[in-house]
């Protein structure tokens, strides 16, 4: 009898305390992926911040610098230089398909390079990929059969950087991808499961849009992130969201201190 009571107790206790084992497991590994969620979306939000903050720095005349797009998930593309790399034409192209002659040193470009050609008065340009450079004479071919402008002499040769962020929902069903792509690059994942991207534009009259024509009136770009956890808690069938992993929206806001001025 004192043999049974005793294995009693001790089956209260092991069980007692291999409970608490579980339950202790189970917030370590919830708090591992809160931590994760929390990190995860902490990159993508400073990566975010620091391209959309160049938006617009020292960018060839009637280049938008912001383009958006609404399409939940939204998208956005920045463009801002960030370089003194360019040149400008030693005399006027004959034929659209005529390679470049530069005025200036070109070292500064390499072959692969996409960057972008404008007549500085009027504005017109367009990008093309650097496809050989001679340095002398200053000399740059590019990949484009015929360009859609005759550049005069004095057009401007500039390097841009073009950055778009999407979230790509559609390639692996189980994972939302945060993709980002440059100019002439293919796209290539930024950060894994990210559920959703939305962007609001707060514009020199105080309006908020969703979605913006002229990115010059712009001053201030709210960033909204949803991140997931990395494993789903089978315990919880639904978090709300349609599925049992943990959701978590992150916010910030970028002020556009090179538009405007």
């Amino acid at each position: 009898m004192e043999v049974m009571i005793a294995l009693a107790i001790m089956g209260v206790i092991t069980t007692t305390i291999f409970r608490l084992y579980i339950t202790s497991h189970k917030n370590y590994i919830v708090q591992e992926e809160v931590q994760y969620t929390q990190q995860n979306a902490r990159v993508v939000i400073d990566e975010l911040c620091r391209q959309v903050r160049m938006a617009g720095y020292d960018l060839p005349p009637g280049m938008d610098a912001v383009i958006s797009a609404n399409t939940n998930p939204d998208t956005i593309t920045v463009r801002y230089r960030t370089n003194n790399c360019d040149t400008y034409l030693a005399s006027s192209m004959p034929q659209t398909s005529s390679e470049l002659d530069c005025a200036t040193d070109v070292t500064c470009f390499h072959v692969g390079q996409w960057v972008y050609i404008f007549e500085p008065n009027s504005g017109d340009g367009e990008w093309f990929e650097i496809s050989n450079i001679q340095h002398s004479p200053s000399r740059i071919q590019h990949n484009l059969s015929s360009f859609a402008h005759l550049y005069g002499k004095d057009a401007i040769v500039a390097v841009v950087n073009q950055v778009k962020f999407y979230v790509d929902n559609t390639t692996d069903t189980e994972n939302s991808t945060l993709m980002i792509e440059f100019m002439g690059q293919s796209p290539h994942i930024f950060a894994d499961n990210i559920a959703d991207l939305q962007f609001q534009y707060r514009m020199k009259n105080g309006i908020l849009l969703d979605s913006v024509d002229l990115a010059e009136n712009v001053r201030e770009v709210m960033i909204f992130v949803e991140g997931r956890s990395l494993q789903e808690d089978l315990d919880i069938n639904d978090f709300g969201n349609g599925d049992s992993y943990r959701h978590r929206i992150f916010s910030t806001s970028v002020y556009l201190r090179n538009l405007g001025l």
